[in-house]
């Protein structure tokens, strides 16, 4: 593929941004004793990051319209860095306060993080003519986030065996990282600044779009939606499991934790090389994808206390049915909306996923005492997903636009 160096430095922001967030997980109980915080203060040191990110992705996504993708993002990681290096110069060096301060630099990564991964899928959207090679581009970039998120776990765990704030305060350097790559590695095609508009008229040509695609479209954005809601929130409940009925924790824990997410990292890496330009291919492979997840959350509310084997296994096979899913919702999104308002609309899409990360370890939380409801639930909401691709995504009706 063409651009290679230029995919490297845009995947190695998912990855960063990922690990910003899913590194602290394993590592959350050891905050709550270091800074002497009660348990959901420890959880806000991971939803405030997210919550933040939310509100701040469509904002991002119109600037990166109106202004240029690559500087958007290198403001946004500027940004992150600055968050991280707050947060883990407080846990160094400060003795009151920390937990506060930690807060706020979390609160400002989030903002940053908005301004970065989210841009990225329009970027490579932009930066190729090719179905094809957007579609392939598009797999590695989400192959690179889910492989942020089979790491985390265990690297988290191992450098705070080092010193426990050591998650929070490497971020700003592999930041910093990730700045100088997309400075010198990235390249895209000049933006005319007769395509800039003014903030009404394109919030009218927005809605224009949903107008237009409205079915596929939103049927998208609730699969994406739905699909990290059901991701995070049964890691969440196999996180539970592992600790509270098979007292393992540590690296063993996030290895564990790393086996479903393996299965996402490989199966949107073949998806993102399979699918190609093939809008047929990219339908079918969703519906495929979420029935799958559906069967996979069935087993595990029917065998739900026949062992850990089990458990880690059929979780396995739900991580491949949503790799196969999220490369094509990427593709399909990214082909199918014109490159002017492609920014906003994606990141409104990220917005989406996003609400499914937030609202997936609730609902589990929730449902903790209830474990075979909550497979059962999330085997009903990965059938409506199912049932949305199938109705709901024609391909005829999603046109390649420039």
């Amino acid at each position: 593929m063409k651009k290679k160096w230029d995919l490297a430095a845009l995947a190695s922001i998912p990855l960063i941004m990922t690990l910003a967030n899913s590194m602290l997980i394993p590592v959350l109980p050891l905050m709550q004793k270091k800074l002497h915080i009660s348990a959901v203060q420890s959880s806000l040191i991971i939803t405030v990051y997210a919550a933040i990110s939310i509100v701040f992705i469509p904002i991002a996504g119109y600037l990166s319209d109106r202004y240029g993708r690559k500087i958007i993002i290198i403001i946004g990681l500027s940004i992150a860095a600055l968050g991280g290096l707050i947060a883990g110069l407080a846990a160094w060096l400060m003795d009151s306060h920390v937990y506060a301060v930690i807060l706020t630099g979390r609160f400002i990564q989030g903002i940053g993080a908005a301004g970065a991964f989210p841009i990225v899928i329009p970027l490579v959207g932009d930066m190729f003519d090719k179905e094809e090679e957007v579609s392939s581009g598009l797999g590695m970039i989400e192959t690179s986030n889910t492989f942020g998120k089979v790491l985390s776990p265990v690297l988290g765990a191992a450098l705070a065996l080092i010193v426990w704030f050591l998650p929070l305060a490497i971020i700003p350097i592999l930041s910093i990282i990730a700045i100088v790559a997309v400075l010198f590695l990235v390249k895209v095609p000049s933006k005319k600044r007769s395509e800039e508009v003014g903030l009404k008229t394109f919030w009218r040509s927005i809605k224009a779009v949903f107008g237009e695609n409205g079915h596929w479209l939103y049927a998208i954005f609730a699969i994406g939606c739905i699909g990290m809601l059901i991701m995070f929130g049964f890691l969440y409940n196999l996180s539970s499991v592992i600790e509270e009925s098979y007292h393992i924790e540590g690296i063993i824990k996030g290895l564990l934790l790393a086996i479903p997410l393996s299965a996402i990292c490989l199966a949107s890496f073949l998806t993102g090389k399979y699918v190609g330009e093939n809008k047929k291919k990219m339908k079918w492979l969703i519906v495929v994808g979420t029935a799958l997840l559906a069967i996979m959350m069935l087993l595990c509310g029917l065998i739900n206390k026949q062992g850990l084997f089990y458990l880690v296994l059929f979780m396995f096979a739900s991580g491949a049915g949503i790799g196969l899913a999220l490369p094509s919702l990427d593709a399909l999104i990214t082909e199918g909306i014109k490159k002017k308002q492609r920014g906003t609309i994606t990141s409104l899409y990220s917005s989406a996923r996003f609400i499914g990360v937030a609202a997936g370890p609730l609902l589990a939380s929730l449902l903790l005492g209830n474990k075979e409801l909550l497979f059962y639930l999330f085997t009903g909401l990965a059938l409506l997903c199912t049932g949305l691709a199938l109705f709901a995504i024609k391909p005829d009706n999603v046109q390649t636009s420039s």
